[in-house]
């Protein structure tokens, strides 16, 4: 237990060396320096734990910051020590400190897998919105207008992530930074293998003049039926999780009760014997 001290002295101080860190960090960026002062670039932030990429992916970049993360994990990893500390009498004394850090290092991951978990789910919404976009897409394209007002135009038509994405694409495009420059964005920022194809499809019909509307058609049917498969391959595989379940709950309830029926009526059943 001698070690216990020590332990909550150096996560306390790792934890707020690293608060510290990125509030002056922030801090610095906001204010003015001396003439002739060495002036950071804010086109490469600091971010050793990647918190903007995870903001980013989860669709949070206007309503949380780094360093409010930051905070959360600090938090979330005080709060892990506590409940540690509370167990402190249900374990021996050699395992408490391990416990202890085990329960510090999960609460300050803890946002970390939140954050995760909201970008899977933004993701798979995005790829599943995708067919639509690309029909609406077709449609706009046959217009004769320029691929930037179409993108813009999709944010009239519809709501989600995935139309977000695509008209800040389209203003990329507007604003002059090229049509490729804002796909490429468009690709990191969502990322993917649909995405990607997506991406792949407007740049050839850019370099070769190819009919895009066609193009789009046929990659939104093929994107409906990867989905009818992937939903039809996870209903095959739910059949079997139910049978489990009956096997294992259903059917020894269903006996349980027959057993209890036939116990509480065991002496009139051992009279009827004789």
């Amino acid at each position: 237990m001698s070690a216990v001290p020590g332990l909550l002295g150096i996560l306390a101080l790792v934890l707020g060396g690293i608060g510290m860190r990125e509030m002056l960090r922030e801090a610095d960026d906001g204010t003015a320096r001396p003439r002739g002062a060495r002036r950071r670039s804010r086109d490469v932030p600091v971010d050793p734990f990647g918190l903007r990429d995870r903001i980013r992916r989860a669709g949070l970049e206007g309503a949380l910051e780094p360093r409010g993360v930051l905070l959360l994990k600090g938090c979330s990893s005080a709060a892990g020590m506590l409940f540690g500390s509370l167990l402190a009498g249900a374990m021996p004394g050699r395992l408490f400190p391990p416990a202890l850090a085990g329960m510090a290092a999960a609460g300050f991951l803890l946002p970390d897998l939140l954050l995760e978990r909201a970008a899977t789910r933004r993701h798979r919404s995005m790829v599943a919105a995708l067919p639509d976009a690309l029909d609406l897409l077709a449609v706009s394209v046959q217009t004769g207008r320029g691929m930037g007002g179409c993108l813009r135009d999709l944010a009239t038509s519809g709501r989600g992530p995935l139309v977000d994405e695509l008209a800040r694409a389209g203003e990329d495009m507007a604003w002059g930074s090229g049509q490729a420059a804002a796909l490429d964005a468009l690709r990191r920022r969502i990322g993917g293998a649909e995405i990607g194809a997506f991406c792949a499809t407007l740049e050839r019909s850019r370099r070769l003049g190819s009919p895009l509307a066609d193009q789009l058609r046929r990659q939104s049917s093929s994107l409906r039926q990867d989905q009818r498969r992937a939903i039809e391959e996870e209903a095959a595989r739910a059949a079997p999780k139910i049978q489990l379940v009956i096997a294992l709950v259903l059917v020894p309830s269903v006996l349980l009760l027959i057993v209890a029926g036939l116990v509480a009526n065991l002496d009139s059943l051992i009279g009827i014997g004789y």
